[in-house]
Parts: structure tokens; sequence; C-alpha cells
């Protein structure tokens, strides 16, 4: 279940991120409460994962794989650029993700 929770707490650190984007500085008012939601939401979610991950394993794992997603989505739907060093820098980070669930933490 840890794992669940891990995941709908990327989808919603992401949902940060996009948020924050739009909300120019929190002078979009909407935006603003998404970001501040998202962020209520992605922590509570974390906190639920951590029951049973070690906090900095659940902590990398749930940055990490939130900022690969928000890369991707960008490339794929806001006209950013992914390059090879992008490229690169993701295949580093899913790597690390996988060297942490190979070591066991959950």
């Amino acid at each position: 279940m840890s794992w669940l929770y891990l995941g709908i707490a990327v989808i919603f650190e992401i949902a940060v991120a996009i948020s924050a984007g739009n909300a120019k500085g929190f002078t979009r008012a909407w935006w603003t409460i998404a970001t501040l939601v998202s962020g209520a939401n992605a922590t509570f979610f974390l906190s639920l994962a951590l029951l049973t991950f070690d906090v900095g394993v659940g902590y990398a794992i749930w940055t990490s794989v939130a900022g690969v997603g928000i890369v991707v989505l960008g490339a794929l739907f806001f006209g950013q650029q992914l390059n090879w060093t992008k490229a690169l820098g993701i295949a580093l980070v899913i790597g690390g993700v996988v060297g942490l669930r190979l070591s066991g933490a959950a």
C-alpha cells in the first residue's frame, strides 16, 4: 500500500509544479489554490508512504520520480526542450530509483 501512497503523492507533486508555473508568482487565484491544495495532498500521501519507507529513501524516490514526470510532461505538452543531456539525467535518476528499490528500503 505504501507504493500506492507514494505514487499518489508523486502525481500531486507534479500537479504542484504545473499549478505553480501557471500561478505566475501567486497572482492568479485559482492556480494558487490548486498549487496549495496539490501540495497539501502530496505531503499527506507522502506521509502515509513514509509509515513504511525509510524517510530518506521515500523522499528521494518521491522527488526524483516527480521531477522526471515534470520534465517529460514539459516536453510533451508545454513545448520544453528534451535534449540528450536531459535524457541522460532522466536515465540516471531512474537508475538511482531502481537502486534504492533494490536496496530493500520498502
